[in-house]
């Protein structure tokens, strides 16, 4: 079964990704990963991020790697070309690299080759991305479109950035977290968008577990 989470950045997809792998038994592919992943290879290697040719070049020839331990479907750590990158795809730099990187069409058909690829090797899979359910996996059996508002979006990931030791002020994050919509939703390969079969909840105001629940209640039924 394939499970496809799909919305803006900071909504919540990461978190309630792998809580519901955790709990159904299931494997979890953070495809956001893959994209920082680019990106990151992309500026230790001095490729401009506007250079589609270079960055889809790139994204062919590398190898991204998640690694497990314990047979869990949870990764512990990304690699590319066996570069531990687990760190460096969080940083405040790896979120301004990672949408112009993914808007790049060679890039995202590189990606979702992959991600193909990766799903199919396992039997119950959790995808989340921009465009799981409306371009990668169209026949998923269940699609979600997370959202939130862009004002509770921010407040997450201004938290999360805190713990991370990241020096960026809730006004920097709400306008970045604005910028990167604009951006991923007008650009011309794959733009963010909800698949027509896709069940949008709008999580502000819920507790991730609440968002939990509610998605797995909805993977039961279509089990």
């Amino acid at each position: 079964m394939i499970v496809a989470i799909d919305g803006p950045a900071a909504s919540g997809k990461s978190t309630v990704a792998r809580a519901i792998a955790t709990e159904l038994g299931m494997a979890y592919l953070d495809t956001g990963a893959m994209y920082r992943a680019i990106a990151v290879e992309a500026q230790r290697r001095g490729i401009a991020l506007d250079d589609g040719e270079a960055l889809t070049r790139l994204a062919l020839e590398a190898h991204i790697h998640f690694g497990r331990e314990g047979g869990s479907g949870l990764a512990t750590h990304v690699e590319v070309d066996g570069r531990d990158v687990t760190a460096a795809i969080r940083t405040p730099e790896a979120d301004r690299a990672v949408s112009p990187v993914s808007a790049v069409p060679g890039v995202r058909a590189a990606m979702v080759e992959q991600q193909r690829r990766i799903a199919g090797r396992e039997h119950d899979t959790v995808l989340e991305g921009r465009d799981i359910g409306s371009v990668v996996f169209p026949h998923a059996e269940l699609k979600i479109f997370l959202t939130a508002s862009s004002e509770e979006r921010a407040r997450r990931r201004t938290i999360d950035m805190e713990r991370r030791g990241a020096g960026m002020t809730y006004d920097e994050v709400l306008a970045d977290l604005r910028r990167r919509d604009t951006y991923d939703s007008s650009r011309s390969a794959s733009p963010l968008l909800k698949a027509a079969d896709a069940i949008e909840l709008d999580t502000t105001g819920m507790t991730i577990r609440e968002v939990v629940c509610a998605i797995e209640t909805l993977v039961a039924e279509r089990r």
